[in-house]
């Protein structure tokens, strides 16, 4: 141990646990242990400052000699992986024998020096820099400058500035490419900030070495503190909507992908991050014509001018959601007309509203786009009156002299007022945008069973024009005056945020008033997992009576309660395991909804894979197993377990199910039951054409027990089809949609969607063309199968008159 090291051990009183760890590191006379008898390593046993020891001690472990391991490497290999999980801290000391120690490898080693390591162990010391590490610093940065590959730049320039030697030529061996505009000021500010600005900067910048510990927490806050660096942001984003405007007007050139250098969007994205996180409200007006301006080539083109600045702005309202960053994201995903750009962005839209569904406060703070609390808008152009209307849609009519209203745009106002219809109808675009983004946001909230206070509710959700149309359609619930937890539905006498005459916000599901809550009280999205089956069935008539489609499947939600199997299992759920999915329907699905994984393939560790999403802002995640099964040329799957893990000390943990919380094991299984039916093969009327591998399954599944998701369905059907010109024809058993036509008696089945024939059972194949519903039959939930099987049913109850020809081939085999 050297003496530096020494002095590190001396400064930091260690658990006999991590002094045992530290000796098998660096004892020199201890002997290799088989590797039966190597005691396991359990580093949530040291804490955070313990474990900076070790981490000086496992980077000063020599690489292994003529194929024998020091018997320490095993400790070294699992604190380097700990590594990317904890947060260590340093004294003085053992931050400036960590320093020694990557000083000494730059020397020999210079790519692997890590200098994000060395800049994150000085964010991470509890006291001053001692001289010492000032030196090693110096050391690291020649070292690496002088291998010539910086992959680090940032941290680099950090550590030589903390040598004080932050020079122009040292900039420029930093970077191999030239400077752009935005990236020459930010260090101009950098070098004039000083070092702590340098070392955040290094902290938050996305080139990290393997070795280097999770983002500090708040490192984002503390360099948006700094009041210099936040007036840089403003600037760097203004002088990028300027070269945007130019270049949609034409006055630069435009070539695809070419607007903003590499070195400029990673600027303008730590630029966005910090006005994001600082709520500045100059940003709302400035993000939205910035991104609509990235997404949209000034040509006709199917290109954009930045690619790279979209996906990076994207990236930075996920770190820091708001309610108006979120709907300007989903404007310009509109606008983008680059085919493989809207995938990428669905993707990110799903991470940014689970974020801003953690961030109540976001959620609530809604862009005043002018409309009342009646959803209207009433605009003069010239002589005529535009009216935008806002309830389950934004529309964009015209008053007459009679006073009715016409979607017909007046000759007049086509021909004299161009700019004020492109602007209503931005302005129209822009509130669709902003309703789809809300009822988005508060669904996302379900998991973690999201509060406000109602004060904020009040003045946020419910006052806002476009709020309260999504507000209104909804089921709330408060504490009463016993703390008993009450759901009502908003009152629709109630106007312009205040009370009706007779003080009734809310109304419970049997229509009786409900004093609405005190200020501070907390109100959140009624979930049906919290109810009893007799309330839940009455908000589903109600809602079915009143025809009041909800912007978010609420009433008509499916609920996962844990069954006796899944608590006999304890720690893991084989509900959705031993199911056969098109493997690429699946990723996608996996990706869609915010889950993370590797593709599986026919390659080496290429045939099982774990899926994970975080849920409740980091708390709790929830992992799936499936495996790869390559056959007869198709890529599917297999599915496994379900587990959840919850974040303890620093690493995530197994955790029985009776643990989870109800609402968060209920949305985690919905997610899987909506993989397995969307993607299994059951679902696929075309694999028995020429298959004969997992024909079994397809069969059995078409006759299995309705999932949650299928039982919803049947009792939505129950309550339509009640009002349809075809109920006669119709019945509802267990599993299957019955329909009566004049040629035969079909049974639909209401988890695939597949037909079979009575009387001999045989499979109806009908390619489904259409999934909407038709005519005007209310649907109190949007969903494709739903749709599918309704479509159905109305065909086949009236089969004599169906002319398709592959559909009459089925109905009359030839004998």
């Amino acid at each position: 141990m050297s003496s530096a090291q020494q002095t590190m051990v001396m400064s930091v009183p260690l658990s006999p646990y991590a002094a045992a760890l530290l000796r098998r590191m660096t004892d020199p006379d201890r002997e290799p242990e088989p590797a039966a008898e190597r005691p396991p390593v359990d580093l949530s046993r040291v804490g955070d400052r313990e474990f900076g020891v070790l981490l000086v001690a496992a980077r000063g472990l020599s690489r292994p000699e003529n194929g024998v391991p020091h018997p320490g490497w095993v400790v070294r290999w699992a604190v380097e992986q700990a590594l990317r999980e904890r947060q260590p801290r340093f004294t003085p000391e053992s931050c400036a024998a960590l320093l020694a120690v990557q000083a000494e490898r730059a020397g020999t080693e210079p790519y692997s020096a890590s200098p994000t390591l060395a800049t994150g162990a000085l964010l991470r010391c509890d006291g001053p820099w001692p001289e010492p590490a000032r030196r090693s610093a110096g050391i690291i940065a020649r070292g690496v400058l002088g291998y010539g590959r910086v992959s680090e730049p940032y941290a680099v320039a950090a550590l030589a500035g903390l040598a004080g030697g932050l020079t122009r030529p040292v900039l420029s061996k930093l970077f191999a490419w030239s400077l752009h505009s935005f990236a020459r000021d930010e260090f101009d500010l950098l070098v004039k900030l000083g070092v702590t600005a340098q070392l955040l900067v290094a902290e938050v910048c996305p080139s990290r070495s393997y070795l280097s510990p999770p983002q500090l927490p708040d490192a984002w806050q503390q360099l948006a503190a700094i009041g210099e660096y936040a007036s840089f942001a403003r600037r760097a984003l203004e002088a990028a909507y300027a070269r945007v405007a130019a270049i949609q007007a034409g006055e630069l050139p435009y070539a695809a992908d070419k607007a903003f250098g590499r070195d400029e969007v990673e600027v303008l994205g730590r630029a966005a991050r910090i006005a994001l996180l600082r709520d500045e409200p100059w940003l709302p007006e400035l993000l939205r014509p910035l991104l609509l301006g990235v997404a949209v080539a000034p040509t006709g083109a199917n290109t954009l001018p930045s690619q790279a600045l979209l996906y990076e702005l994207a990236r930075a309202v996920g770190d820091f959601p708001t309610a108006a960053a979120l709907a300007a994201l989903v404007a310009a995903r509109g606008a983008v007309r680059h085919k493989g750009v809207p995938k990428q962005l669905d993707r990110m839209l799903k991470r940014i509203e689970r974020g801003l569904a953690e961030r109540p406060d976001a959620v609530l703070r809604l862009p005043d786009l002018g409309f009342d609390i009646d959803g209207g808008c009433v605009v003069p152009v010239g002589d005529h009156r535009a009216v935008l209307t806002a309830a389950e849609d934004v529309l964009l009519r015209w008053r007459r002299a009679d006073g009715t209203l016409s979607a017909t745009v007046p000759a007049p106002v086509r021909r004299d007022h161009p700019d004020r219809l492109k602007e209503l109808r931005a302005r129209v675009k822009q509130a669709k945008d902003q309703l789809t983004a809300l009822a988005r946001t508060l669904e996302a909230g379900f998991p973690a069973a999201s509060a406000q206070p109602y004060r904020q509710w009040r003045e946020g959700l419910a006052s806002n024009g476009l709020g309260w149309q999504v507000a209104r359609r909804l089921i709330w619930e408060f504490p009463d005056a016993s703390g008993r937890w009450r759901a009502g539905l908003p009152d629709g006498g109630w106007r312009a945020g205040e009370p009706d005459e007779a003080g009734e916000l809310f109304r419970d599901v049997a229509g009786g008033p409900l004093p609405p809550p005190g200020p501070e009280a907390p109100i959140r999205l009624w979930h049906p997992i919290r109810a009893g089956v007799d309330e839940v069935r009455g908000w589903r008539d109600l809602l079915t009576e009143r025809r009041l489609r909800q912007p978010l499947r609420q009433a008509f939600r499916e609920v996962y309660l844990l069954t006796p199997a899944e608590d006999q299992t304890g720690d893991h759920s084989l509900r959705f395991a031993a199911h056969v999915v098109h493997y690429r329907q699946l990723y996608a699905l996996l990706k869609g909804r915010g889950w993370t994984t590797s593709m599986l393939g026919p390659w080496d560790g290429g045939d099982s894979a774990e899926a994970w999403r975080v849920l409740a802002g980091g708390a709790w995640r929830v992992g799936l197993h499936h495996d790869y099964l390559g056959e007869e040329g198709v890529e599917c799957a297999g599915t496994g377990r379900v587990w959840f893990e919850r974040m303890r000390e620093g690493a995530w943990r197994p955790s029985v199910l009776t643990e989870v919380p109800v609402e968060l094991f209920s949305e985690a299984m919905r997610d899987v039951d909506l993989f397995v039916a969307v993607a299994s093969i059951a679902a696929d009327p075309f694999w028995t054409d020429g298959r004969t591998q997992y024909v079994d399954y397809w069969r059995a599944e078409n006759s299995r027990e309705l999932t949650s998701t299928a039982r919803v369905r049947r009792e939505a059907l129950a309550r339509i089809l009640p009002r349809t010109k075809i109920a006669d024809r119709c019945e509802l058993t267990d599993r299957y949609l019955v329909v009566r036509g004049d040629l035969r008696t079909y049974k639909i089945h209401l988890g695939s969607a597949n037909i079979l024939m009575e009387p001999d059972g045989s499979y109806l194949c009908i390619v489904p063309a259409r999934r909407k519903a038709p005519g005007d039959i209310f649907l109190p939930f949007e969903e494709d199968r739903l749709g599918l099987i309704l479509s159905k049913a109305f065909l086949l109850a009236d089969d004599a008159r169906i002319t398709d020809r592959s559909i009459l081939a089925q109905l009359h085999p030839r004998r």
